[in-house]
């Protein structure tokens, strides 16, 4: 999405840039036949020449006016201006001595654009068309008057032998035919150059662009990622207290209400789930400041997931999980990453939530690649929530109700996602080299693929 909008931008900004070049076309050319006729008396088709300017600036208030919308511009737009100037021109040299015109080069001045601002094929295709134009000028044009000498300077017809003359014009003539075939071929090397170097110089800019772009939103994610992990350490911090004071309350309860089973099985619960808060808790404080993959334990990859899967099973025993897992044996070695197990967690949670009768897991590696796809059947994913999801704030699960017995309606509490899961999991699986993709099943629900090189996982 970023690289479209991107995209459709600099071609926005390249028309603008066309409508001014066409200007200063414009401008040349009407200088260029105002000095020919004045100083050097040769006679143009003046209503060529008016109509082609004429046409040149109306092109540019179509331009200028259709730049004033919001309307995304298409290379083939830009495309369709350039072939439009290069009928212009075609039309005015041929009415104007064809490839004996001095302004013929003009034709690489569409080219140039097309090199820098459009993609390979296009540019070849101006390039061919600027070469045709060329060289059927050499063949089909309306000659201008000869302004050239054609006796010796000092000399008159009278004094010259007519054999010395007939050699003299056709020494000259000859002469200025090699100059024009000379002009083109270097019009059509220069053609080829530019569509050649020019269109990949044109191109590396580009990708470097792109990459420059890519840069910034990947160091956006980091400062968001250190946001959260300075959000996370407090958070730490700050619910250790409250979780100690309800463990401490739970458990009077529980001593107090021992004939009440139903209250002392809700309470037990409630102290279960305590316990789990501070025990995530306990890992995150352990795990802080710690090193990274170098630093951790080479464990094989199917133990690894083995681990991940089993430990989430345990946190979520009322969803089924169904497990495939194939691969190489044996399994490749990889270090234990934590942040790793935590972000297909967080997927798994996701797909949980939207499926709670049960999800399916389909794990395939190889030596050096990872191919992870987690299923469930849930209600999808709608066109918003393909598009945003992994954003962090956003999230697809709406705000449930949680009732307990002991509390009337009016004390229900409304408990919605964070929409941090996705986000984490995201950024942990990009870090490594990997991608994290999300869609639609044919028969319901909702598949998440993740595609990871184990490279950046292995000691190497």
């Amino acid at each position: 999405m970023f690289a479209s909008t991107s995209s459709s931008l600099a071609t926005r900004t390249n028309l603008r840039r066309l409508l001014r070049l066409r200007l200063v076309m414009t401008v040349v050319l009407g200088a260029a036949a105002a000095i020919a006729m004045l100083y050097y008396d040769v006679a143009l088709p003046m209503h060529t020449v008016v109509g082609a300017m004429l046409l040149m600036l109306m092109l540019n208030g179509m331009t200028w006016w259709r730049l004033r919308h919001p309307m995304p511009v298409s290379d083939i737009e830009l495309l369709m201006q350039l072939l439009l100037d290069m009928g212009v021109l075609s039309v005015l040299f041929y009415k104007a001595g064809g490839y004996t015109n001095p302004f013929v080069w003009m034709y690489l001045l569409p080219l140039i654009v097309a090199a820098v601002a459009l993609p390979s094929r296009f540019v070849w295709l101006v390039a061919s068309l600027a070469i045709a134009c060329y060289s059927g000028l050499m063949f089909w044009y309306q000659p201008l008057p000869s302004t050239m000498p054609t006796m010796m300077p000092g000399m008159s017809m009278s004094q010259m032998d007519m054999d010395m003359h007939m050699m003299h014009m056709h020494a000259s003539q000859s002469g200025f035919s090699v100059h024009l075939v000379g002009m083109w071929a270097g019009f059509v090397v220069s053609a080829s150059v530019i569509a050649i170097f020019v269109e990949r110089m044109a191109r590396s800019l580009r990708e470097y662009d792109r990459l420059m772009a890519e840069a910034r939103e990947q160091a956006l994610e980091s400062e968001r990622m250190l946001a959260l992990g300075a959000l996370a350490a407090g958070a730490a911090h700050e619910l250790g207290t409250p979780l100690a004071t309800m463990a401490v309350v739970t458990e009077e309860l529980r001593q107090t209400h021992t004939d009440n089973a139903e209250l002392t099985e809700s309470l037990d619960l409630l102290r279960k789930e305590i316990n789990r808060c501070k025990g995530i808790l306990s890992s995150l404080s352990g795990s802080a400041g710690e090193l990274r993959a170098e630093a951790g334990l080479s464990r094989p990859l199917d133990a690894f997931l083995q681990e991940t899967f089993s430990r989430w099973q345990d946190m979520r025993p009322a969803i089924p999980l169904a497990l495939d897992q194939q691969g190489s044996s044996p399994a490749p070695q990889i270090v234990a990453d934590r942040a790793l197990s935590q972000a297909i967690c967080n997927l798994l949670d996701n797909a949980g939530d939207a499926s709670p009768d049960g999800i399916s897991v389909h794990v395939r590696w190889r030596i050096d690649w990872l191919e992870l796809q987690i299923v469930d059947n849930g209600p999808g994913l709608n066109s918003v929530a393909q598009a945003r999801l992994g954003e962090p704030g956003f999230t697809t699960k709406a705000s449930v109700h949680l009732e307990s017995s002991m509390h009337t309606s009016a004390d229900r509490e409304s408990v919605g996602g964070l929409g941090l899961g996705v986000f984490l999991a995201k950024s942990v699986i990009e870090r490594l080299g990997g991608s994290l993709q999300f869609s639609n099943r044919e028969q319901g629900g909702t598949l998440t693929s993740v595609s990871l090189p184990l490279r950046r996982l292995s000691h190497e």
